[in-house]
């Protein structure tokens, strides 16, 4: 993982994922310093998924993919536009919560806990295709469940601003299963790991 996150940029795809990863520190700065604590912590909280595809060594297209959009649903909380603009909270939750079970199901590959990513791009156990279509669609409902406790627990203990109702509970974790289940067919059929990394391993030296 320090290797992959140390790693140079190599293609614009890399340089993109930067970018991105940049404006989010930028924009978590900005927040701290002219908007709200709330604002602030909304953005902070988003960093680590910012971080984790470069950490992990994902294609860059997921990169891309994985910073813009997290990027966009931290945002869309600080300029209040999943409540202005009916059903965006929707259409981020089941983008957000499939980029998140992606990156969670290579973590859970990569440290053998179970087969979710094939081993050909992410040096993990070989698995079935249908594992990850039946597997992966739980890993982002316990995703979507922790993000709702994130919610009432802010909206409880920080600001009532934070919007919290029962169907938009249920809403919420309903559209991040079924992000799930779009993730679970992507890892089926998409490789997410870097190329370059499976052909160095493939023709490195026996020892």
């Amino acid at each position: 993982m320090k290797d992959d996150f140390l790693r140079p940029p190599a293609t614009p795809g890399d340089w993109l994922a930067d970018v991105l990863r940049l404006i989010g520190v930028l924009g978590t700065i900005a927040a701290a310093i002219w908007l709200t604590p709330t604002d602030a912590g909304i953005a902070a909280l988003a960093l680590p998924a910012l971080m984790l595809p470069r950490m992990l060594g994902l294609a860059a297209w997921f990169d891309i993919t994985a910073c813009a959009t997290v990027l966009v649903a931290a945002w869309s909380n600080v300029f209040d536009l999943y409540r202005t603009v009916t059903g965006w909270d929707l259409v981020l939750h089941f983008l957000c919560t499939g980029v998140l079970a992606v990156i969670a199901a290579v973590i859970l590959t990569r440290t053998g806990v179970v087969a979710l990513v094939a081993s050909v791009d992410d040096s993990g156990p070989s698995r079935r295709r249908r594992t990850p279509v039946t597997l992966v669609p739980l890993v982002a409902l316990a995703i979507s469940a922790v993000w709702e406790m994130i919610e009432w627990l802010g909206w409880r203990y920080l600001s009532d601003d934070i919007f919290v109702t029962y169907e938009d509970t249920i809403g919420d974790m309903v559209l991040g299963g079924v992000g799930g289940i779009a993730a679970g067919i992507l890892l089926a059929l998409v490789p997410v790991g870097r190329r370059a990394r499976v052909r160095t391993a493939a023709t490195a030296p026996l020892t």
